[in-house]
């Protein structure tokens, strides 16, 4: 049987001092999925790579939406039209994750709001408290399990049908469920200490600035060991929605 397809909507790059080794977040997702589990298409949406029509795919296709740079809230075309694509792979049933601001921009697509976030920038290690024991992809997570993150904007109002399952004590919505087979995480699963410190350095000037302070955000990390599960999980999950393995 061939493997299902996982398309990477990558949205940017990581920041250079994370790239030091050659890699980006499409080569850290596909360990945190599993390389041989998928055949993996990465479609530069922020570099004017088209994603191609939801009803041309060998369903079910897998998608996973990655971070960035940009913001959601200053509606970017190339953004815009990611988003118009994700409601309509929403729609179709397709197993989705979006990712801090790939979160952000399902929200978004699906009729949520975005924005600067309130209780401002945040880095480095936090708690997730998980609320629904019974959710496909966070159910088998403790409540306060840690991850790291790093952002600006946040999920301000979800979609009227999304369903709050995880929070962080700067962020109400940290965790959605949009329906059908769609989550968004605010979290990113795919950085490892190194990744996490090298954004915490890039950034140490602004953190600085903000009154935070780099050294002990740096000293606060752990291995994130609940990063690489959860794309496992999700791997899982879109694996078997395609019939590759059981649930």
């Amino acid at each position: 049987m061939p493997k299902p397809e996982l398309i990477i909507v990558k949205t940017g790059k990581a920041v250079a001092e994370a790239r030091g080794d050659g890699r980006d977040f499409e080569h850290w997702f596909a360990e945190g999925l599993g390389r041989d589990l998928f055949d993996f298409r990465i479609v530069r949406v922020d570099q004017g790579d088209v994603l191609p029509p939801v009803d041309s795919l060998d369903h079910p296709s897998t998608v996973l939406v990655t971070g960035s740079p940009a913001m959601v809230s200053d509606r970017l075309a190339w953004s815009e039209n990611a988003a118009a694509w994700l409601a309509a792979a929403h729609t179709a049933g397709l197993p989705i994750l979006g990712v801090c601001y790939g979160h952000q921009l399902l929200a978004h697509a699906l009729g949520g709001r975005v924005g600067p976030n309130p209780a401002g920038r945040r880095m480095g290690r936090v708690q997730v408290e998980f609320s629904d024991p019974d959710d496909a992809l966070t159910g088998p997570f403790a409540p306060g399990a840690s991850f790291n993150v790093s952002h600006v904007e946040v999920v301000l109002e979800p979609p009227v049908e999304a369903r709050v399952i995880g929070t962080a004590s700067h962020d109400p919505y940290h965790v959605l469920y949009f329906g059908n087979l769609t989550w968004g995480v605010q979290f990113h699963p795919e950085f490892g200490r190194d990744i996490m410190r090298s954004y915490i350095r890039a950034r140490s000037g602004p953190l600085e600035a903000e009154g935070q302070d780099p050294a002990a955000l740096i000293g606060d990390l752990d291995d994130n060991p609940n990063g690489r599960p959860l794309l496992a999980r999700f791997a899982q999950l879109a694996r078997a929605v395609a019939g590759a393995d059981p649930t």
